[in-house]
């Protein structure tokens, strides 16, 4: 009998998918701790923040009603459950989402990389580029981006910082956010 076993174990007759994955409190409980901390940078973001958040009315709610309590046991209860209430959410869609918020992320710091890039091209390049902008973000508003490229290389040609290169900036950077949602 034990020559059988170990001769359909070392002939893996034996179906993985048949096998319990067993998961330790501990485990279950750093998870939800992460849910949970995940669930403390929500409540710290501003309401226009969170309208751009892949989450649910319910967890949005949650959300907002922490902001309104402050004893400190019923600010831990809460945050658990809205730690639940994740369970059902995808916890890195949501932090995909929140690192576009932090200035410390590696998203952050890439996004705005790549709309330093695009303003230098528009400023120093052709009308080519412009067309090009437009095919990756249809719904820019053409006049008053052309406006901005030509301040921009007005105040490029004068050597006087009079903001347009600012403005471009920030406009691409609206633009973009506004593209993703």
């Amino acid at each position: 009998m034990q020559e059988d076993l170990n001769q359909n174990f070392e002939n893996n007759q034996y179906d993985d998918d048949e096998e319990e994955h067993i998961i330790s409190k501990s485990q279950i409980k750093r998870e939800m701790t992460a849910l949970q901390d995940l669930g403390k940078k929500l409540i710290d973001l501003k309401d226009n923040q969170l309208a751009k958040m892949p989450i649910s009315d319910e967890l949005l709610r949650a959300v907002k009603e922490s902001k309104n309590i402050t004893q400190r046991e019923a600010v831990r209860r809460h945050l658990q459950f809205i730690g639940k209430l994740m369970r059902d959410h995808d916890s890195d869609a949501i932090q995909y989402a929140l690192d576009e918020f932090d200035s410390g992320s590696q998203r952050f710091t890439q996004t705005i990389h790549e709309l330093e890039v695009w303003r230098t091209r528009l400023v120093e390049g052709s009308s080519s580029i412009v067309t090009e902008y437009i095919e990756e973000y249809p719904k820019t508003e053409v006049q008053y981006l052309r406006q901005l490229i030509r301040n921009a290389v007005k105040e490029q040609k004068n050597d006087k910082n009079t903001g347009s290169s600012k403005k471009l900036f920030q406009y691409l950077r609206e633009n973009s956010k506004k593209h993703q949602a």
